[in-house]
């Protein structure tokens, strides 16, 4: 410690326990210099002999280098580094204005709220210095700090990324629920989080999943911390959500690996009230539904059923307080009684069928001869499911998407389109349908068809933070913006081989627009490669190549009008506002 240092601090200390001693009248005290740190705290502490009788306790805040006292006296204060941060692009640069001669400290930390600092990034440097970093690696808890590599030197410390909308994006990309067995939860992220959990009934019939009461405590998560469920049992129906600012973020149903699928039960809420009150309902799609209401409702017609079931102990208590109780009742056996009618009926049709082909043998010898191959392949192709993703560019594009989407209804497909849903669009909200829709186009084995336009190209770009992308505006309707969210990590995490296939049309888009992201599952080009694409939309059991090439000439006639009003000038009669080529677009 210099000289100047020390004398600023026996003065101002003695002044101090002078003061102190002449209104205690225990005399005074007489101390040496000793080394502290600039800006540190420092406490006194003397007695009296027998020692304890009386005590003088005293605290001193010491100068740091914004003192005008000790600017010109303390070596380490002559040169603090001057920091500033500034974007280049959708990159960040920290700007160090020093001296050449001037070595200093640098180090990137995360400040959490919960829990100490956690250093990411620390070097040793000469000035000056520019050092850049990848906005990616922007959150709102990065810090950077920075000091002279001199004795006792300050530490400036700035968090300059508390408000940047990059950061708060990043940190909830970077941000991963865990489920713990046997019933606990955490939820991991580099800085604490403002939002909320709550646990959710997720039925097997898709729709929203339906809150839970009561719900996880109304308080903010503590991230990178081990919590608990307040269950009795776990049910593979039950999943926990996170929200911020009541936006869903990540969802995830419990134990789905231990406890397998969604199964087909029923859950019954109890309520607790004064004077021992119960009431029992049934959560559906609608809500809670009386169990002895005169609605027509499955778990109303099922009342009396349920209440039986739940007081022979058929049902399996998941909670239970003094504010009620949760019961979840299988449904199989209501099931199985409901196909037993239907299964004999079948029977009975296909024993008349059977008499009917004896007796008409010549005349259907031909008929099953043509739909021989049509009753083998059709099966599996009826299967397949097949969810159209697009991003609404404009009118005459919806036009084009709806073409194609009745055009593979034909083959067939069971085609899921959010053209066709827009009043459950409107009612579920656009994640919360994409998330049914894609449960259950997966699980029947099907396949997600992402349709490429120089609009959800735009879109891909913002969500994968492509510096030469600009911010898309999308409509309460638009099911691929909303969908991204989860496209995005199955791609990134190597899940979407098998599961997601590519399109886009001809003359709307050059092949290598594509992010390269989404090249790593088959793209088509339409309807150039309309064979390819329908053969990999149908499947292992898709007709043979003759067969698919005439199919395909059948749409590409039935696309092309949709096709070529895309192209038609502005204010051409039947056509919408037009679209260009993205070539055109980019010139």
């Amino acid at each position: 410690m210099g000289p100047g240092k020390s004398l600023k601090m026996k003065r101002s200390l003695g002044e101090q326990l002078t003061q102190s001693s002449r209104s205690t009248g225990t005399g005074s005290v007489v101390f040496d210099c000793f080394e502290a740190a600039l800006g540190a705290e420092v406490r006194i502490w003397s007695y009296t002999q027998p020692r304890y009788q009386k005590e003088l306790n005293l605290t001193q805040q010491l100068p740091d280098c914004r003192g005008l006292e000790v600017q010109d006296s303390i070596q380490s204060c002559w040169a603090l580094p001057w920091l500033n941060v500034s974007a280049d692009g959708e990159d960040v640069r920290l700007v160090l204005d020093v001296s050449e001669e001037q070595r200093f400290g640098l180090s990137l930390y995360w400040n959490q709220a919960q829990g100490p600092a956690k250093p990411w990034w620390h070097r040793n440097l000469t000035g000056p210095q520019t050092i850049t970093l990848n906005h990616t690696d922007l959150v709102p808890c990065l810090c950077i700090q920075v000091w002279p590599l001199e004795p006792d030197s300050v530490r400036t410390s700035i968090c300059p990324f508390k408000e940047d909308p990059r950061a708060h994006r990043n940190l909830w990309r970077a941000a991963r629920l865990h489920l713990l067995p046997p019933q606990g939860w955490r939820l991991d992220a580099p800085c604490s989080l403002p939002a909320e959990a709550t646990l959710c009934w997720q039925a097997l019939d898709g729709g929203p999943c339906q809150p839970l009461v009561p719900p996880l405590p109304r308080e903010n998560v503590t991230v990178n911390k081990a919590l608990e469920f307040p269950l009795l049992k776990g049910h593979p129906n039950i999943c926990i959500q996170v929200n911020s600012w009541e936006t869903l973020q990540l969802q995830e149903c419990l134990w789905a690996d231990s406890l397998g699928p969604l199964k087909d039960d029923m859950l019954l809420v109890e309520t607790r009230g004064p004077q021992d009150n119960r009431s029992l309902c049934a959560l559906e799609a609608s809500g809670c539904t009386p169990l002895l209401s005169g609605v027509s409702t499955r778990a109303a017609r099922l009342g009396e059923q349920l209440l039986q079931d739940l007081r022979s102990g058929q049902c399996l208590q998941l909670w239970d307080d003094d504010l009620g109780a949760l019961w979840a009742c299988p449904m199989d056996k209501y099931v199985h009684q409901r196909w037993a009618l239907v299964w004999l009926a079948c029977l009975l049709l296909a024993a008349v069928l059977f008499l009917l082909l004896l007796l008409k043998k010549n005349h259907v010898k031909g008929w099953l001869r043509l739909l021989k191959e049509d009753v083998r392949v059709g099966a599996a192709a009826r299967s397949r499911a097949a969810l159209l993703l697009y991003s609404a560019d404009d009118a005459g594009f919806e036009r084009l998407v709806g073409a194609l989407a009745s055009a593979l209804c034909q083959l067939p497909l069971r085609v899921a389109v959010d053209l066709w849903s827009r009043r459950e669009l409107s009612a579920q909200g656009p994640l919360a349908w994409f998330h049914a829709q894609r449960r259950q186009t997966l699980q029947e084995g099907g396949v997600v068809v992402l349709l490429f336009s120089p609009g959800a190209v735009a879109l891909c770009h913002e969500w994968l933070q492509d510096a030469a992308s600009a911010p898309v505006a999308h409509g309460p309707h638009d099911a691929f913006a909303a969908s991204l969210s989860c496209v995005l990590p199955d791609f990134l995490q190597g899940r979407a081989p098998g599961r997601y296939v590519g399109a886009y049309f001809d003359r709307l888009l050059s092949p290598d627009a594509v992010p390269a992201l989404f090249r790593t599952v088959p793209v088509f080009s339409l309807p150039s490669q309309l064979p390819d694409f329908l053969g990999t939309l149908q499947g292992p059991g898709a007709p043979r190549h003759g067969r698919l090439a005439e199919r395909a000439e059948q749409m590409s006639r039935v696309l092309q009008p949709a096709l070529d009003s895309c192209f038609r000038p502005p204010g051409t009669p039947g056509t919408g506002r037009g679209m260009r080529p993205e070539a055109e677009e980019r010139t």
